[in-house]
């Protein structure tokens, strides 16, 4: 097994004691089984920008401020240190995201913290101590679906409530230990608060969970979670403990296309009056005081000095 040179960088300072195997390659990072002295954990070794097929990654990137302005100056440009520090804050979310949904009470694993493009982080095991497998791999009788569903809308809610969106949450990014589902896989995790396509986001994710667990009970099918979590959150009623029932009556009154119409055509004839009046006014003051020197918008006289 060939060791990354991230991974043997954390051997020689003394945070990985050894590399056990390689637990699976995905999309953005490698993940691999590792001893940290009687600990066995996950290391998360991300690939290079160059090297990862997340797509639309820009989407998910929009509302993550940086304070430092040189920093941001260089991101926009796409030069070679903006590009650097993008990548530091595209790896860091992860372990910024799970410190966070931990204090919130998320079912994520324990992040140990991100060096130097390596996330360590907890193992999720199952009742034998094994790897927890994920959820694609799992099947269920009708009662664990819709137990396993609510489980999840719950984490969705607690997430929301502490202003953040998966983005990306399906049963390949979900495990299934010996409690209940955990959430995983969190670095294009968005700001919902300061990402326009929040609300797009959430009702994927929440849309992507009902569709697996309506494999086993049908009836999930016909919930509508996703509108009544948002629903809350922009009324600003959610809460961790928010209590979801599945249902959302939509919106039957018709919008009023005429009448707001009508109001553009207003406020467009109000402003041509308003710029008539002004012409007016000019013209007014230019016959009354022909040799008035004319007077800029911002109220200072606009002279000429004769040359000497």
């Amino acid at each position: 097994m060939k060791v990354p040179k991230q991974l043997q960088d954390l051997i020689a300072d003394g945070l990985v004691d050894e590399v056990l195997r390689q637990l699976m390659s995905g999309k953005e990072a490698t993940i691999f089984i590792v001893r940290c002295g009687s600990e066995i954990r996950c290391a998360k070794v991300y690939k290079d920008a160059s090297k990862r097929s997340f797509k639309k990654a820009v989407q998910y990137r929009e509302g993550r401020h940086v304070r430092n302005s040189r920093r941001g100056r260089a991101m926009a440009k796409g030069s070679k240190f903006g590009k650097k520090e993008q990548e530091e804050i595209w790896q860091n979310a992860e372990a910024d995201a799970l410190f966070l949904l931990t204090q919130a009470g998320v079912r994520v694993p324990q992040s140990y913290g991100c060096f130097e493009g390596v996330m360590l982080m907890e193992l999720i095991t199952d009742a034998e101590g094994g790897v927890a497998p994920r959820l694609n791999d799992v099947t269920m009788m009708p009662e664990q679906a819709r137990k396993d569903h609510a489980t999840v809308m719950t984490q969705v809610v607690r997430m929301l409530c502490a202003g953040i969106v998966h983005g990306d949450l399906s049963e390949f990014n979900v495990l299934q230990d010996e409690i209940g589902p955990v959430i995983i896989d969190l670095p294009q995790a968005v700001n919902a608060a300061g990402n326009n396509n929040a609300q797009a986001m959430l009702a994927r994710d929440v849309n992507n969970m009902t569709a697996y667990y309506g494999r086993f009970a049908p009836d999930l099918l016909k919930s509508k979670h996703a509108k009544e979590i948002w629903a809350h959150y922009e009324a600003g009623t959610l809460a961790p403990d928010t209590k979801l029932t599945g249902r959302f009556r939509e919106s039957t009154k018709k919008a009023d296309v005429k009448g707001v119409l009508n109001e553009v055509e207003y406020a467009a004839k109000e402003n041509q009056e308003r710029l008539r009046r002004l012409r007016e006014r000019d013209l007014l003051e230019k016959e009354q005081h022909p040799e008035r020197p004319r007077k800029k918008r911002n109220g200072k006289n606009h002279r000429h000095r004769k040359r000497r």
